[in-house]
């Protein structure tokens, strides 16, 4: 069984899997079915043989991503330079599994590691590329970001009081007067006032793939909504630091306002989630007081 994540998680291991494609999609059934360790919060993904992959919601507040792919992936992928999600079929729900999931084209590569590229400055500028022809895209009938402070691509001010309740609870591991500090600079940048533009909105390690020491591919579009642009800025944290992070900066082209809400939004992100996913899975939040540390040193550091 897949380890939960969440209060609201439904059961799901690779056996439900195997009986989901016979039942559903018999042409792929007898596959080997084989969880990928590297699944995110929101769905699991299994491998199916060699070429397919398989993604369930792990909760209700995550369906309908599926159908979201169905529609969009399609239409971005021939503007985009680097490979995206390929859909083939929406399951339907059934008494094994509540929710629709997806039947996907394999990608193959390796979650992003700085380390294992042959020169991290290219890739940063790589990834703004993508990020810029994302951008570019025609936003007509995009979806938009729900009414949930959650939502990527959005102003900081909902989350204020989410963000204050993560710092009182860390209290004893941060300089919590830096901490506000970062976060209230960010606050005073206000919101994007510009048109929405198409955003990924969740650029992080698991969602870059890396093949031959270049990036290969981008997944997991479930954030992707038209948006303030500053929410693929996240990347300069979660991905680059020193040289490959002011290449990231540089190509993007992007405002000071953007920079401190993209800031804003990486520290919110990680102060919010540092206490959630502690006993959950530590995994996810074992470099976290690092990347908030280099976050204030961001912002002590700037003129």
């Amino acid at each position: 069984m897949v380890t939960k994540l969440h209060d609201d998680e439904v059961d799901i291991d690779a056996s439900l899997v195997t009986r989901l494609l016979a039942d559903q999609f018999p042409r792929w059934a007898g596959r080997p079915v084989r969880v990928v360790a590297e699944s995110g919060t929101d769905n699991v993904t299994f491998r199916v043989g060699d070429d397919l992959a398989v993604r369930l919601p792990r909760t209700p507040g995550t369906q309908g991503q599926v159908e979201k792919d169905m529609t969009w992936l399609p239409r971005l992928a021939p503007a985009l330079p680097l490979a995206v999600p390929q859909p083939l079929e929406i399951g339907a729900p059934s008494e094994e599994f509540p929710f629709t999931w997806g039947v996907y084209r394999w990608l193959e590569g390796t979650p992003f590691r700085l380390d294992q590229l042959d020169d991290p400055a290219e890739a940063a500028r790589d990834l703004a590329d993508f990020v810029h022809h994302l951008q570019a895209v025609d936003t007509t009938g995009a979806p938009t970001p729900p009414d949930d402070p959650f939502s990527r691509g959005t102003p900081l001010a909902p989350r204020d009081n989410l963000f204050r309740t993560a710092v009182d609870q860390l209290r004893d591991e941060f300089d919590t007067a830096l901490v506000l500090d970062a976060w209230e600079a960010s606050l005073a940048a206000g919101p994007w006032n510009g048109p929405p533009r198409w955003i990924h909105g969740d650029l992080m390690p698991g969602n870059v793939l890396i093949s031959g020491g270049r990036l290969s591919a981008v997944i997991d579009f479930g954030t992707a909504r038209a948006a303030d642009p500053a929410g693929d800025l996240l990347a300069a944290w979660y991905l680059f630091s020193g040289d490959s992070r002011r290449a990231f900066r540089e190509a993007l082209g992007l405002d000071d306002h953007a920079w401190a809400r993209a800031r804003g939004w990486t520290l919110s992100l990680t102060m919010i989630a540092l206490p959630y996913y502690r006993t959950r899975n530590p995994a996810a939040v074992r470099n976290s007081a690092t990347l908030i540390a280099d976050l204030l040193s961001d912002f002590a550091t700037e003129p």
